[in-house]
């Protein structure tokens, strides 16, 4: 290792405790905005931590998800099933397009016509929860079922394989957890699931998104393929399942780390909302961050970073920035506007920021009515992170009421 190794940290970078940020963010945006680290593959990136920045590299298309180019640093020391890949080499055009053809299908109605459904799920789930006493795990007793039952609804699959969803999810998300060999295994599996339920799906259609997705590939006439169409439920599935899951645990647990917080919300409903965008702001624990590869010369935070350059745009030190952020590490239920970048921004922001939103509006206001009483069964500087994965997340949310 040179003298100049020695020097750049290993990234993600770990969390005192896990709803506090690590300390090398607000460090960082004050002396190094950009900022060279390690990734867990071995191979060097640069690190962007303050808001401005990771607005613009993530809103300008010459910083591309083409991650698979010879000189991009390799995130992990082997190949996830595809989290960071998938339509990554897509050309900017075909992604364009491609968000169109699912904007057409993924929309508002939609979600707004399922609102009815996840309530009712909300509330059996909880009322499960409560059946079977307290102290309880959130995160398993609510916080994974909800968001694999939606993301199964949605795409038309029996939930009963939301085990195996789980599991081929995790894979696709792995930093550390599992082997190559594990990964693949697991990827052949899912990708042979999906397109037996696309066939299932061609033979007798439904009223689900990868019905109505088939009917419009059918009259795009080959323009999209029936592997981009399963890269897309293989994309929807992670960002509809654990991205979702995790925040259910964490949102609740921010907001009960303080009960005041939890007793503003039992006061007054009308603030769910901007305490849903608060806590996607204030969460500290969200994982890796959004890698892009430059494919040119670009200027970003003062430096002139080459072409072949690898970026990691943080968006949770992004919003954690006081140059955008009043009280930036203040939890404010009440703030307005909130312009934080959880979901991303441009043309690669996340496509079911919608579906994550009425969840987790949905979910606050079901455990408000339910349980008022709810609280932490352990102190929260003793909650436990799920490792060795690129999101982040609580492997357990202990309540009791």
């Amino acid at each position: 290792m040179s003298n100049a190794d020695v020097h750049v940290p290993d990234y993600p970078f770990r969390n005192p405790t896990a709803l506090e940020p690590p300390e090398e963010w607000a460090r960082l945006r004050e002396q190094c905005p950009v900022a060279p680290i390690r990734l867990p593959s071995g191979d060097r990136a640069l690190l962007l931590t303050r808001y401005d920045d990771v607005r613009q590299v993530l809103s300008d298309p010459r910083f591309t998800r083409d991650l698979d180019a010879p000189d991009a640093a390799q995130v992990t020391a082997n190949e996830s099933g595809g989290v960071f890949g998938g339509m990554s080499s897509m050309s900017s055009e075909n992604h364009k397009a491609w968000r169109q053809l699912i904007g057409r299908t993924f929309t508002a109605k939609r979600v707004s016509a399922m609102q009815p459904r996840i309530e009712a799920m909300t509330g059996h789930l909880a009322g499960e929860m409560v059946k079977q006493g307290a102290p309880a795990d959130l995160v398993s007793s609510l916080g994974f079922p909800l968001p694999v039952w939606v993301i199964c609804d949605l795409l038309g699959v029996p939930d009963s394989d939301r085990d195996k969803f789980a599991y081929w999810s995790d894979t696709m998300l792995s930093l550390t957890r599992f082997t190559q060999d594990e990964i693949d295994a697991a990827q052949a599996d899912f990708e042979s699931y999906l397109r037996a339920h696309v066939e299932a799906k061609r033979a007798e259609p439904g009223d689900d998104l990868i019905s109505e997705l088939i009917s419009i590939v059918g009259a795009l006439d080959g323009r999209l393929t029936e592997q981009l169409m399963i890269g897309t439920a293989k994309g929807l599935l992670v960002a509809g399942h654990e991205t979702t899951a995790n925040m259910i645990g964490k949102m609740v647990a921010m907001l009960l780390a303080d009960r005041t917080r939890w007793e503003r919300l039992l006061a007054d409903r009308a603030l769910i909302r901007t305490a849903v965008e608060e806590s996607l702001r204030f969460d500290a624990n969200p994982g890796f961050g959004m890698p892009r590869y430059l494919s040119e010369e670009v200027e970003v935070g003062g430096e002139r970073l080459p072409a072949g350059t690898t970026v990691v745009c943080s968006m949770a030190s992004a919003n954690r920035d006081e140059r955008q952020f009043a009280d930036a590490d203040a939890m404010v239920l009440d703030r307005r506007p909130n312009t934080h970048v959880a979901f991303g921004a441009g043309p690669h922001s996340c496509i079911g920021q919608a579906l994550a939103r009425t969840e987790l509006q949905t979910v606050l206001e079901v455990l408000l009515d339910r349980l008022p009483t709810l609280r932490l069964a352990e102190p929260a500087e003793a909650l436990a992170r799920r490792e060795g994965l690129v999101v982040g997340g609580l492997s357990r949310v202990p309540v009791t009421w």
